[in-house]
């Protein structure tokens, strides 16, 4: 029987050297996205013949990831089938990329079903074109930025554990500003987000901060996602100010990100207005994801 326990602080960096073994580019795959995310999807984690693996809530299935790292990957899968197997449960793993799927018909061949999801893909960014956002077809997002930058009143800097407070006020402002909209997933993404800022140094994150003139109007947390890649978990900034997105968005890419060769911003969960900001950027390319579920 595999264990199964919650996540800790405690275990940040024997999860993060597994995930680095892998070199994964699918923004799950870090220990703050799991750990942040945990309350909300049921997150646990096992060690299993020297692999990594993740196990949480979607909708009604119970998924895990395929086991992370450089052990005995396939032994380690065998005993997760052998397990649910046993207990007459299908085993469904998510998050799969494109990698897994070769691996999995090499070595479980007629075992599962595939199914995807376009609502789950990342969308990956070349570095170089945030910070510029240069050529004909990111000229409105220029445009914003320098209505922002009018009266040269603003100023960004690096976030600190001890900004936390200013910058859940901020999360206030927000909610208080999508009140009408309101939903379950936006009061999950508050919960993030706060958890976010409660362990920011615990966690190893990055943060920036905006300002127009004194006030607090943008703030965003990221962290080194694999070798190539870095990750921005958390955006938020006041739309009404225009501009304030985009050169949030601009600004920590210009800061933060300039080692890496691309950046994740993540999924859009499906939600419409969340996919046209993201296409906005024109992705490089979207990190695909996969579900396979295994016959029992």
């Amino acid at each position: 029987m595999i264990e199964f326990y919650d996540l800790s602080l405690d275990d940040r960096e024997w999860v993060t050297l597994r995930l680095l073994e892998d070199d994964r580019q699918a923004c799950e795959y870090s220990f703050a996205n799991n750990y942040l995310w945990s309350d909300i999807y049921g997150v646990k984690m096992a060690k299993e013949q020297g692999c990594l693996i993740f196990r949480f809530q979607q909708k009604q299935n119970q998924c895990y990831t395929i086991p992370i790292g450089a052990g005995n990957r396939k032994g380690a899968l065998e005993a997760l089938l052998k397990m649910e197997r046993a207990k007459g449960r299908e085993l469904v793993l998510n998050t799969l990329l494109q990698s897994d799927l070769a691996w999995l018909e090499q070595n479980f061949t007629g075992q599962y079903t595939v199914e995807t999801n376009r609502d789950d893909y990342d969308y990956v960014y070349a570095t170089e074109k945030l910070s510029t956002l240069s050529g004909r077809k990111l000229h409105g997002k220029r445009n914003h930025i320098a209505r922002f930058k009018d009266g040269n009143n603003w100023r960004y800097r690096d976030m600190i554990p001890e900004d936390a407070g200013e910058c859940m006020r901020l999360l206030d402002r927000w909610k208080e500003a999508e009140a009408e909209n309101w939903n379950e997933g936006m009061e999950n993404e508050l919960h993030m987000n706060r958890k976010a800022l409660r362990n920011l140094a615990d966690l190893v994150l990055d943060g920036g901060m905006l300002y127009k003139g004194q006030k607090l109007v943008a703030f965003t947390i990221g962290e080194p996602l694999n070798s190539n890649t870095y990750v921005v978990h958390i955006e938020k900034a006041i739309a009404s100010i225009q501009g304030a997105y985009p050169m949030i968005n601009q600004q920590f890419v210009l800061h933060n990100c300039q080692e890496y060769e691309y950046v994740n911003r993540e999924e859009d969960t499906g939600d419409e207005g969340l996919r046209r900001a993201k296409k906005s950027y024109y992705p490089q390319f979207l990190v695909e994801k996969f579900r396979a579920r295994f016959f029992i």
